[in-house]
């Protein structure tokens, strides 16, 4: 039986993790690539007990050949692309880098495709950070972007490199615009797992306050497993197309912040403060997307993890972590 190969840039991240699980229950031979430099960070992969079923090549977008010898190698039948600097904040900090690897390489992995194999498929991972402060509520593939970011400039190069490629070269290739989806791997650095991580330790006596930017803030979040679902189909269909992957739902910070609070008994008032240097110096405050067209023509469902569920599951996550750290320490080692 015909065995399809995956490559999975930024396998090592929440999305790249999730995506390498879903495609090997699939029946997928799955690469992951990462980078050379770069501390190997390997935890999410054992976390979902994926890292002993997938190969692993080291790739540096920022260099071209290092691309083209992964495509050499590996022969894929699907490239996902979820490498990226994808955290907003560091972006103002690193705009030059975070353009050269979550815009240039992007483009860098689009062109070799063109050049190497035009019949591999591939997937872009876009972002609702593009639309920034759109006017219009209820994002769908038809609403004008407004990046906000060096994050979302970077993001929507990629984006436009995708749908002029498809149109001048008849590639197949896809975009995905997901809106905030968050897991229990998540990265600290993003504000749903520094909340989770917060609201346990501070349950076990560990911390006493929790200080964030802008509670205000309204986001469509959703769980990255079932997001990662969403990308696959895409690169199923008979046409490479852009879709809108989100919940259809918006939260604010603070709603959030009440939600995990409220998981472990504790009033989140009593312990959550804002603080000016978590502020952004442009920051987007409305996102809601509208799944319509991912529904209608992928027949993917945004409900399958609810708002409350997600949240539960990551704050469940945390206090595991904390009150059982020997517990996760051998079911790593048991893996390496």
């Amino acid at each position: 039986m015909f065995q399809k190969r995956a490559l999975i840039t930024g396998i090592t991240g929440q999305d790249g993790a999730y995506l390498a699980k879903f495609l090997i229950e699939k029946g997928y031979k799955v690469t992951g690539t990462y980078r050379r430099s770069s501390t190997r960070n390997f935890w999410r992969l054992h976390y979902l007990d994926v890292k002993k079923d997938i190969s692993l090549l080291p790739v540096d977008l920022l260099d071209q050949t290092s691309i083209m010898h992964a495509l050499r190698e590996v022969e894929p039948d699907e490239v996902y692309n979820l490498a990226a600097q994808s955290f907003v904040g560091d972006s103002f900090a690193e705009p030059q880098a975070t353009a050269e690897i979550t815009g240039i390489g992007s483009l860098r992995v689009l062109d070799s495709i063109r050049f190497l194999n035009p019949n591999i498929r591939f997937y872009q991972a876009s972002t609702s950070e593009m639309y920034g402060n759109a006017n219009q509520t209820g994002q769908s593939e038809n609403t004008p972007f407004h990046p906000a970011s060096p994050y979302a400039n970077a993001k929507l190069f990629a984006h436009w490199n995708v749908v002029n490629y498809r149109k001048a070269y008849n590639l197949f290739a896809t975009t995905g615009i997901l809106f905030n989806h968050e897991s229990p791997i998540r990265g600290i650095d993003f504000v749903t797992k520094k909340i989770t991580d917060g609201v346990a330790r501070i349950k076990l006596g560990m911390s006493e306050k929790l200080l964030l930017g802008n509670l205000e803030a309204k986001r469509d979040w959703g769980f990255a497993g079932d997001y990662v679902k969403a990308m696959w189909m895409m690169m199923q269909q008979s046409v490479a197309d852009d879709y809108v992957i989100a919940t259809g739902e918006t939260h604010s910070v603070r709603e959030f912040c009440e939600a995990a609070f409220s998981r472990v008994g504790l009033d989140y008032t009593k312990y959550v403060e804002v603080d000016k240097k978590f502020l952004r110096p442009h920051d987007v405050v409305f996102l809601k997307g509208d799944p319509s067209k991912a529904k209608r023509i992928l027949g993917w469902d945004p409900s399958e993890t609810s708002f409350i569920s997600l949240v539960n599951m990551m704050v469940d996550a945390d206090m595991e972590k904390y009150q059982n750290p020997e517990r996760q320490m051998k079911q790593f080692l048991k893996h390496i």
